[in-house]
C-alpha cells in the first residue's frame, strides 16, 4: 500500500527517471503525482479565496449551484479529488508493478479536472448536460484507470480504493441534479461526497500509517512498535462505513448518532494503537497521526450532533473537512514528493510551518460554528492560515514537482 517505497532506492530512481528514459516529456507529467498535487494545491487557495469573497458580499459566481453548495462542491470535487488522483495515480503503479499514467494521457486526464472546474464555476452560462459533462469526466476517467489498473493485475487487495470512486461520482451527480431543482434529498451528495475519503483514509491510513511508524521506530531500535492489525482494525472500517453511510441518509437523527460514537471510540483505539507519540521528533511522520486523529475526533463530533449536547453540526462537518481531510493530504502530499524524487523523508521547517498552518485553519474553523459572534473573525483566519498553508507547500514542494532532481 505504500506510495513512497521508503525502503527501495531502486523504485526510487526508477520513478523519477532521467528525461532520456522516458523521452523529452516536461518532468511535471512524469509521473501523476505532480500536476495533480500542484492542482491540489493551487484550487485549494483559489476555491477558498473565492468563496471568501462571495461570503463576504463581493463576488458573485455564475454558477448553478448556490454559494454555499459551489464552496462544498468545490471542496471535494475540486481539491480533495486532484489530491486523491494524485496519490492513486501514484499508488497504483507501486500496488500493481504495472506502468504508470504518464505524458499524453496524464496531460488529457489534467485537462478533464480542470475543465471540470471551469465548467462548474460558469454552469449558469452552460448547457445543464455540458457543465455535468464536464465535471463528471475527470472522476470518471480515473476510476475507469484504476479498475483497469488492479483487475489486470489481479491485485485484488486493493480494489475497494473504488469504492470511495464510486461514491465520489454518486454524490457528484447528486450534488448537480439538486442544483438543477431535481427533486433528491437535501444534502446527500455531499454528505456522501465527504464519506468517501474518510472511508479512504480509514482504509488506506489504517495500512501506510502503522507500517510507516513501525519501519522508522525499528531503525531506531525501539520497544515501542504499532500493534499488528487485528479484528479491531476490521471493526474499526466496517462500523465507520456504516455510521456514515447512515448518517448520509439520516443526518442529525439518533439511529446514525450512536453508530457514529462507536465508531469514533474504534478509530481513537485503532490510533492509540499504532505508538503515534513516539514519532513526534519526525514531524513527517508524527502528521499522519495527527491527521488520523482528526477522523476519531470528527466522527465523535458528528455523532454528538445528533444529539442534544450543543455540538453543532458544522463544526463536526469542518472537522471531518478542513480537519481529517484537509490535514491527512498535506501529510500524505509532501512524504509522496519527496520520496518519489529520491530526497529523504523529513520534514524541514517550512513544512513543519505548513503542518501548524493547516491545523490551525481547521481548529479556527471548528470553533467558529462555536462562536458565532465571533465568526467572521475566526472565518478569516481560518482562511488565511488556509491559503498561506497551501501556498507554502507550492513554495516549497512546486520546484521539487514541476523539475526532476538532475535538472
Amino acid at each position: 500500500m505504500n506510495p513512497t517505497p521508503d525502503s527501495s532506492k531502486r523504485k526510487l530512481q526508477r520513478v523519477d527517471e532521467p528525461a532520456s528514459r522516458v523521452g523529452r516529456l516536461p518532468a511535471v507529467l512524469d509521473y501523476g503525482f505532480r500536476p495533480m498535487f500542484l492542482a491540489a494545491a493551487g484550487w485549494a487557495m483559489i476555491a477558498l479565496a473565492l468563496w471568501l469573497a462571495m461570503f463576504a458580499g463581493y463576488v458573485q459566481l455564475p454558477t448553478r449551484f448556490n454559494p454555499l453548495a459551489w464552496h462544498a462542491h468545490e471542496m471535494l470535487f475540486g481539491f480533495v479529488m486532484a489530491a486523491v488522483a494524485g496519490f492513486l495515480l501514484t499508488a497504483i503503479p507501486n500496488w500493481t508493478s504495472r506502468p504508470p499514467m504518464r505524458g499524453h494521457r496524464l496531460a488529457a486526464l489534467a485537462v478533464l479536472w480542470l475543465l471540470g472546474r471551469l465548467a462548474c464555476l460558469v454552469s449558469a452560462e452552460l448547457p445543464a448536460w455540458l457543465a455535468v459533462t464536464a465535471d463528471l469526466s475527470f472522476p470518471v476517467c480515473l476510476l475507469a484507470f484504476a479498475t483497469r489498473e488492479i483487475t489486470a493485475s489481479r491485485n485484488w487487495r486493493n480494489l475497494p480504493v473504488t469504492i470511495p470512486l464510486v461514491l465520489f461520482i454518486v454524490s457528484d451527480v447528486l450534488m448537480h441534479l439538486e442544483s438543477a431543482g431535481i427533486s433528491a434529498s437535501t444534502g446527500l451528495g455531499w454528505r456522501l461526497a465527504v464519506g468517501a475519503p474518510i472511508l479512504m483514509i480509514s482504509f488506506i491510513g489504517g495500512r501506510i500509517i502503522p507500517a510507516f511508524t513501525r519501519n522508522w521506530l525499528s531503525k531506531r531500535n525501539s520497544s515501542r512498535l504499532p500493534s499488528a492489525h487485528n479484528f479491531i482494525d476490521t471493526a474499526a472500517l466496517g462500523v465507520l462505513a456504516a455510521a456514515l453511510t447512515l448518517w448520509a441518509f439520516l443526518p442529525g437523527h439518533h439511529l446514525s448518532g450512536a453508530p457514529l460514537l462507536v465508531a469514533a471510540l474504534l478509530q481513537a483505539l485503532r490510533l492509540a494503537r499504532w505508538a503515534g507519540l513516539a514519532t513526534w521528533p519526525e514531524p513527517l511522520l508524527f502528521i499522519l497521526h495527527v491527521g488520523y486523529g482528526w477522523v476519531a475526533a470528527g466522527t465523535a463530533l458528528l455523532g454528538l450532533s445528533s444529539f442534544d449536547t450543543g455540538v453543532p453540526a458544522a463544526a463536526a462537518i469542518h472537522a471531518l473537512t478542513a480537519g481529517a481531510i484537509a490535514v491527512m493530504i498535506l501529510a500524505v502530499m509532501p512524504r509522496v514528493t519527496l520520496g518519489h524524487t529520491g530526497r529523504a523523508l523529513t520534514a524541514n521547517r517550512s513544512t513543519v510551518v505548513v503542518f501548524t498552518l493547516i491545523n490551525a485553519a481547521a481548529i479556527a474553523r471548528v470553533c467558529a460554528s462555536w462562536h458565532p459572534e465571533s465568526m467572521i473573525v475566526l472565518l478569516m483566519v481560518a482562511g488565511a492560515c488556509w491559503i498561506a498553508a497551501f501556498g507554502l507547500f507550492e513554495i516549497v514542494y512546486g520546484p521539487m514537482l514541476l523539475r526532476r532532481r538532475s535538472e
